[in-house]
C-alpha cells in the first residue's frame, strides 16, 4: 500500500487544479494577445493601404478638380490677320485609373472647358472686335490626358492635356474682312474646331495646379466643320497659367 503521504501519479491528460487554472489563464492571455495583436496588424495595414496613394501625391480616383486658365497674349493667326489675344476661364477633370501604370499615373477625363478672349476694336473706337470663346467640343470618352509621377522626393509631376475643342469668333465681321474671308451671313458667328488634338504640357511640384505655366507643343490648325482641309485659324502658342488664379 502506498504511505499516506504519497502522491498519487496523474493520470493521462489530467493535472493538479493549479496547473489547470495557471493553463487557461496563460491561454486566455495568449488568446488575448494574439486577437489584439491580430486586429491592431489588420488596423494598421488598412491605414497603410489607405496612405499608400497619398504618399504619390497623385488626387484619388473620381475626383473632380476645378482649375483656372490665365493665357495672356496668346497669338492667333486667322489667315492673314494675326491678333494677340488674352484667354480666361477654366478647366475641370476627372480623375480615372490608368491601367498602363496605375501606381505612378492617372487619366485626366476633361468634364468642361471654356475659356474666351475679347478681340482686338475695329475700324473706329466705338466699333468692337467681338469675343473668341474656346468651349470642349464633345464629350471626353477616351480620355488621353494624363499626370505622371516622375519624381517621388520631392515629388514632381508632368500633365499633359490633350484638347479638342470648338473655337465661336461673334461678330467678326471687320476682322475676317481684313483676313480676307466672307461671312455667309451678317452677324453670323464664325464656328471653327481643332482639325488635331492640341498638346498642352505643364511641369509640376504638386496637382492641383497653382498658378503653373503650361506650353503647347504642336499649332493648333483649326478648321470649318464641314471643310477639314481648309486651315481658317491658327494658335502657334498658348502660354497659359493654370490654377491658383
Amino acid at each position: 500500500m502506498p504511505a499516506p503521504n504519497d502522491e498519487k501519479p496523474d493520470q493521462p491528460g489530467q493535472g493538479s487544479g493549479k496547473d489547470r487554472r495557471d493553463f487557461l489563464k496563460g491561454a486566455a492571455a495568449a488568446a488575448a494577445l494574439g486577437v489584439g495583436g491580430v486586429a491592431a496588424g489588420g488596423l494598421l495595414g488598412g491605414q497603410q493601404a489607405q496612405a499608400f496613394p497619398q504618399q504619390t501625391g497623385l488626387p484619388p480616383i473620381g475626383a473632380e478638380i476645378p482649375c483656372s486658365c490665365l493665357a495672356i497674349n496668346t497669338p492667333l493667326q486667322i489667315r492673314t490677320s494675326l491678333v494677340s489675344v488674352d484667354f480666361r476661364g477654366g478647366i475641370k477633370v476627372r480623375v480615372d485609373v490608368n491601367p498602363d501604370d496605375p501606381v505612378n499615373s492617372v487619366r485626366l477625363r476633361v468634364v468642361g472647358h471654356r475659356v474666351s478672349a475679347e478681340l482686338p476694336g475695329g475700324d473706329s473706337a466705338e466699333q468692337g472686335g467681338g469675343t473668341i470663346t474656346i468651349e470642349q467640343n464633345d464629350v471626353d470618352v477616351d480620355a488621353k490626358s494624363l499626370l505622371k509621377l516622375t519624381q517621388r522626393f520631392p515629388p514632381r509631376f508632368e500633365q499633359v492635356m490633350v484638347l479638342s475643342f470648338t473655337m465661336t469668333i461673334d461678330q467678326p465681321d471687320d476682322m475676317l474682312r481684313r483676313a480676307g474671308i466672307r461671312s455667309r451671313k451678317a452677324y453670323e458667328p464664325l464656328v471653327l474646331t481643332t482639325k488635331d488634338p492640341g498638346l498642352l504640357v505643364g511641369k509640376l511640384t504638386q496637382f492641383p495646379p497653382r498658378g503653373d505655366l503650361y506650353q503647347l507643343q504642336n499649332p493648333i490648325d483649326l478648321v470649318l466643320p464641314d471643310d477639314p482641309d481648309t486651315t481658317i485659324a491658327t494658335i502657334q502658342k498658348f502660354p497659359v497659367k493654370v490654377g491658383g488664379l
